[in-house]
């Protein structure tokens, strides 16, 4: 798993290169540190904004997560422990909804047992114990595509199948965000979708080709990577957010926020 998640991470690396912010970014993740402060100091922080506790906790390890959260100006510190993912919900009742929404709040209550049982100390921020007031942020995604839930292709042939139904019908990304405040325990949730047309020029020799470029293909979710140039080009249009698709909206983080905020207010009244 570790490695896998370093493959992707180094390759995501090269692929956000020229974006607006990867520069700086890229240079302080190359710290090798957990934490990663605002980039741009001149730009308003959404958790001073809510008088929220900083930094976020981020149970997380997806690139693209932390990337959306250093736009933002969300300073966050990344805290991850596992679940068996595959082992909860059924693909083939569940709505995609209920389904991510499922998976992060259980990625998160295992996160906030671990942290509250002292058995993330070593990984939390300098100075910071399990009794500091904090948020944390937990996530899941889920590719569509005509009424079937994608997950990570279990093989290169997996992927292909994915990709000439692509050509034919959209697909559509699912992503839940769930933030939760220690030590009260209040908790928000929220689900965004998006859908991506593709043009009919896209076909299965894609993957060929992201896999000769080292695209960690059978990491994503549905097999693509809308980021990445090779998959950019057969792109006709996106309703929604190309963050909510990459596995995060900032528009739902931002109103998630908000609410967890006016819950603190009116837990203390």
């Amino acid at each position: 798993m570790r490695k896998a998640r370093s493959t992707v991470a180094a390759y995501a690396l090269a692929v956000f290169t020229r974006h607006p912010h990867a520069a700086a970014f890229i240079s302080s993740s190359s710290r090798d540190c957990s934490t990663r402060v605002s980039l741009n100091m001149g730009k308003s922080n959404p958790l001073v904004e809510n008088n929220l506790p900083e930094p976020l906790l981020l149970g997380s390890g997806s690139f693209t997560r932390k990337l959306i959260l250093s736009e933002m100006n969300i300073p966050y510190h990344k805290i991850v422990r596992e679940i068996d993912e595959r082992g909860l919900g059924d693909r083939s009742k569940d709505a995609p909804r209920d389904l991510v929404l499922m998976l992060a709040k259980a990625k998160m209550d295992h996160l906030i047992n671990e942290i509250q049982a002292g058995n993330c100390n070593d990984d939390l921020p300098n100075g910071f114990t399990s009794a500091n007031e904090c948020v944390v942020l937990t996530g899941d995604q889920v590719v569509t595509h005509a009424g079937n839930i994608l997950e990570k292709p279990d093989s290169v042939e997996q992927a292909k199948q994915f990709v000439t139904g692509y050509a034919s019908s959209p697909c559509s990304t699912v992503g839940s965000c769930v933030l939760t405040h220690l030590p009260s325990g209040i908790q928000v949730s929220g689900v965004d979708t998006a859908t991506i047309h593709f043009k009919p020029t896209i076909t299965s020799d894609i993957i060929d080709n992201l896999l000769k470029e080292d695209a960690p293909v059978l990491s994503c979710a549905g097999g693509l990577m809308i980021e990445h140039p090779l998959t950019r080009e057969h792109i006709d249009r996106i309703e929604g957010t190309e963050d909510s698709v990459m596995g995060l909206s900032k528009d739902l983080v931002i109103r998630l926020l908000g609410e967890l905020r006016q819950k603190l207010l009116e837990n203390a009244k």
